[in-house]
């Protein structure tokens, strides 16, 4: 890796996973800068952040903000503060450990030849531990739902764990995305398609959070379906 590379980890009520996250992030390369995008959260992980960006100067920043945004909202406010900060290539992950570190050269390195790579539970190689049946069921209906409805092409259309070539992220229509949580992932892959990008799959495991609960809500699932069907019905350009 030769390029500095942002990693954008969003947060709310991670306190006990922040740390060594970012630790672990920091030692894969030099190269790996971190902005931590903290939702205002009541036990404390902006505080935790800010002490790692003091101890990591020019390395690991944070941006905080006013509450609980949403985690579309909170990639986009990271995209933005990537690309005004020069950044050509950006990486979305989750900070509870569900999206492995270790997978992340492979994921920059994919991006040599594609313009997103997406860090994939669902093709060869790729898989989840720790899920009740329950979700696995919801999440392999959402992906179906999204290839059908919206007409996304990889397997795994929902993740957040993924790698950008910042050119791409510079054409999304930011003031037209609609999504405020989890969906959004299936916005910016749909313009990424419009804009005739390659997107390629590289296989994770993704290993249920252990510490913490899970951010997914029924308002989650509602968004989530009122994106694909605006998306199916309008199919806006960029």
């Amino acid at each position: 890796m030769k390029n500095k590379v942002l990693i954008i980890v969003p947060t709310y009520n991670e306190a006990e996973n922040i740390g060594p996250l970012v630790e672990k992030l920091l030692s894969l390369d030099p190269s790996i800068h971190v902005l931590v995008v903290d939702d205002n959260s009541p036990d404390g992980t902006g505080d935790k952040a800010e002490l790692l960006s003091q101890r990591n100067p020019g390395r690991v920043f944070v941006l905080h903000r006013p509450g609980k945004l949403g985690l579309g909202t909170a990639h986009r406010d990271g995209f933005k503060w990537g690309l005004d900060h020069g950044y050509e290539e950006l990486l979305t992950m989750d900070a509870d450990f569900s999206h492995p570190p270790e997978a992340i050269p492979v994921m920059l390195e994919k991006l040599s030849e594609a313009e997103m790579v997406i860090g994939s539970r669902y093709v060869p190689g790729g898989k989840t531990e720790g899920w009740p049946l329950t979700r696995k069921v919801n999440s392999w209906v959402a992906n179906f739902l999204a290839r059908f409805l919206m007409a996304l092409k990889p397997k795994d259309c929902t993740g957040a764990f993924r790698a950008y070539r910042a050119e791409y992220l510079r054409q999304l229509p930011f003031d037209r995305l609609i999504a405020r949580g989890y969906s959004a992932h299936l916005e910016v892959l749909y313009y990424f398609q419009k804009a005739g990008a390659k997107v390629v799959e590289v296989p994770i495991t993704f290993v249920n959070r252990k510490q913490g609960k899970s951010k997914i809500s029924s308002r989650e699932i509602r968004e989530a379906l009122k994106v694909m069907f605006y998306y199916c019905w309008h199919r806006p350009e960029l």
